[in-house]
């Protein structure tokens, strides 16, 4: 079943299609635009068995939710109530503790400050709790901030989230929903949603389901729990129908402008989706990527069929943006001004997501003759 036309993808459509045959997923959302004008907004497959999936489920984003935090950072920066290079501790005193003194809003968005502690405590303790925890631990050893790179999974993340909530004087959750959200008309986007509003979502059948498909059994994650949803990972737990992250990345082929709603200026979106990290080697993926502030540029020189988090085989060079979990990514492509979404709900293993990832996003740039 497919809930909106794919008739220009035939090929991206057969991809998921094929996936959905192979039980990689029961299915997916595929959200593309070329030029400001959309291609294609399409529900393929289930939400649960016997379940259609649909244009208005609200998907999880997973890992990319990144940039949005990121986004936020940019506007701070660009209200100068930030600088980039400012230690985290200027902003969070208690950061500080156990040598972390030198570590920047820099090297957190360009994941090469050293504390990729993934046990946060997240979801079960407070925000405040969590927060503590991360500023009370003591940073990798041998670990030099800039001079080494490894994926920060959720820890940075937190603590940018804490940026955002001192800086910006409102909670995190609140301060992505009024700057960038609400502002884009992404009504149903949120990173950590109020209890009320998961439980309406709930009851009308809308939140999106996650599925292990790794091995012959299908498991549901559980990632769906109101727990999971409510409280807000500024790295991981975005949630929203695919159309919405689609048009984030729609504001930043516009140079931080959707129709007439200004997020960020031209030249902030340059500094942020441009290389700040070249040529280092991820300890976490083991695999060299290059990085802009917040978003993963495109890093196909490093291998097409090895690197991680990729865009297919057709992206420019200047493509930017960021991927979740053996499930999702989100992406602009400035040079034919393309923006892609997708999720998929179900996570097989890293080697069969990062094969059913490419061929669907190769098959996007072959349906429209982008290749």
């Amino acid at each position: 079943m497919i809930d909106g036309a794919l008739d220009r993808l035939p090929r991206a459509r057969e991809a998921i299609e094929v996936g959905i045959r192979e039980r990689l997923h029961l299915g997916a959302q595929l959200y593309v635009s070329l030029g400001g004008e959309p291609v294609a907004d399409a529900a393929l497959g289930e939400n649960r068995p016997g379940e259609p999936l649909t244009r208005d489920h609200l998907m999880l984003w997973l890992s990319s939710t990144k940039p949005v935090p990121a986004v936020a950072i940019a506007q701070l920066w660009e209200r100068g109530l930030l600088e980039l290079d400012d230690p985290v501790a200027l902003h969070i005193p208690e950061f500080a503790a156990n040598g972390k003194e030198g570590i920047t809003l820099r090297h957190l968005l360009t994941h090469t400050g050293g504390i990729r502690m993934l046990d946060t405590g997240w979801p079960h303790r407070s925000w405040e709790e969590i927060i503590a925890r991360i500023c009370a631990m003591k940073p990798e050893p041998r670990w030099v901030p800039g001079q080494k790179a490894g994926y920060h999974q959720a820890s940075s993340w937190l603590i940018l989230g804490e940026v955002i909530r001192r800086v910006g004087g409102l909670p995190f959750s609140t301060y992505v929903r009024r700057e960038i959200f609400e502002p884009l008309g992404m009504a149903d986007s949120w990173i950590g949603m109020p209890t009320e509003r998961y439980l309406e979502y709930w009851d009308a059948g809308r939140i999106g389901a996650m599925w292990n498909t790794e091995g012959e059994e299908l498991k549901d994650h559980g990632w769906d729990s109101a727990e999971r949803v409510t409280r807000p990972s500024p790295g991981g737990n975005g949630y929203g129908p695919l159309r919405e992250l689609g048009r984030f990345y729609e504001m930043l082929l516009g140079r931080g402008c959707w129709r007439a709603q200004r997020i960020l200026l031209p030249q902030t979106v340059e500094a942020f989706t441009t290389p700040h990290r070249v040529g280092m080697v991820d300890v976490t993926f083991k695999h060299v990527l290059d990085w802009g502030l917040g978003f993963i540029v495109n890093s196909i020189q490093y291998g097409a069929e090895t690197v991680p988090y990729g865009y297919g085989h057709h992206a420019s060079p200047r493509t930017f943006g960021h991927s979740g979990y053996r499930s999702s990514t989100g992406f602009a492509d400035p040079e034919p001004g393309l923006a892609v979404a997708l999720a998929f709900n179900g996570t097989p293993s890293n080697e069969r997501h990062e094969v059913r990832i490419r061929s669907v996003l190769d098959a996007v740039y072959e349906d429209l003759g982008l290749a």
